[in-house]
């Protein structure tokens, strides 16, 4: 009976980085190389959501260690924000961040035709002739 609970204990302890992780940014290069938009926007929202719970963990990280199953339960959370069945990352984005990102303005100076993505994608990409010779 040790050995098998050791195995499920490494099993678990490799679950975290995989689903949270390794997985997410597997599907993130597939999203970007794909012509579609709404994969894209599944893997923004996952990353967001990601860096809040990790940024939350960080904060209450004193309180968090005295329960138990708190990285059982994260570890369920991630992997409904990361499954494709459930899109749970886009769900909680459109439900619940994009209003308050529209409640307190935090994109009034965005563009609706897109100008000002425009404008840094070509303030980040080399102009003509200032690429480094390699």
């Amino acid at each position: 009976m040790s050995r098998f609970w050791t195995l499920l204990t490494g099993l678990h302890s490799l679950a975290g980085p995989v689903v949270m992780l390794l997985y997410p940014l597997y599907a993130s290069v597939i999203a970007i190389e794909s012509p579609g938009k709404e994969d894209d926007e599944q893997w923004l929202a996952y990353w967001i959501l990601y860096s809040f719970l990790t940024l939350t963990e960080m904060l209450f990280e004193s309180v968090l260690e005295w329960i138990p199953i708190w990285y059982s339960v994260k570890l369920l959370f991630i992997a409904w924000l990361v499954l494709p069945q459930f899109k749970g990352a886009t769900f909680i984005y459109e439900r619940f961040v994009r209003e308050q990102i529209v409640k307190y303005g935090i994109l009034r100076g965005r563009h609706p035709d897109g100008k000002a993505k425009k404008k840094f994608a070509h303030f980040m990409a080399p102009k003509k002739g200032e690429q480094e010779a390699s």
